[in-house]
């Protein structure tokens, strides 16, 4: 349980940073739930942690009757790095390396703190919690499930951020979806 919080902790750290240090001053998308609380905070200027929480609640249903164990870890999770991200804010503005290194590096950031979360089954809610559930139905791997529905998300955001930032914003989710896949990814047992 101490790792589960650890891994929730630095998990969202990471997540915060890569979100409001190098995605947010560019006006980039990441996908899933956290994407789309990204559209509300550029459209509307909600925070963006509270409005990751509202729009997780109906995958937490699901969650609820389809695999409680999930709700309960990722629920935490969800909690934590909402909060770490609408506490971390104040940082958009502060590293200025440019937008492509800024989509990079977020992207890397935002995939390693969520494939930490993983790795000891938890996460921020969302459609990682979706994929979770996916993953249990399919042989098709998280990082993958990921990647696709961060696709569509980022597609729906075009409007919002234009079409430059819609290009960048595919690299970020690149970057998110292979992080997150390594960082998952079982070390192989030791006899």
């Amino acid at each position: 349980m101490i790792e589960k919080i650890f891994a929730m902790m630095i998990g969202s750290i990471l997540l915060s940073l890569g979100v409001n240090g190098f995605l947010v001053p560019y006006h980039l998308l990441d996908g899933g739930v956290i994407g789309l609380g990204l559209i509300i905070h550029y459209f509307y200027g909600w925070p963006t942690g509270l409005s990751i929480i509202l729009l997780s609640l109906p995958l937490y249903v699901l969650a609820w009757f389809f695999e409680r164990r999930y709700f309960f870890y990722s629920l935490h999770g969800l909690i934590i790095s909402s909060f770490c991200i609408d506490l971390f804010s104040f940082i958009n503005g502060r590293i200025n390396l440019g937008i492509l290194p800024s989509t990079v590096i977020g992207g890397l950031l935002v995939g390693i703190g969520i494939g930490v979360m993983l790795r000891y089954e938890t996460s921020t809610g969302g459609t990682d919690l979706l994929a979770q559930l996916l993953t249990k139905f399919t042989s098709i791997n998280i990082g993958i499930i990921i990647f696709l529905i961060d696709g569509l998300i980022i597609t729906s955001g075009i409007q919002v951020v234009g079409l430059e930032k819609f290009f960048y914003s595919l690299l970020t989710i690149i970057c998110v979806g292979l992080m997150t896949t390594v960082t998952v990814a079982k070390r192989p047992e030791t006899h």
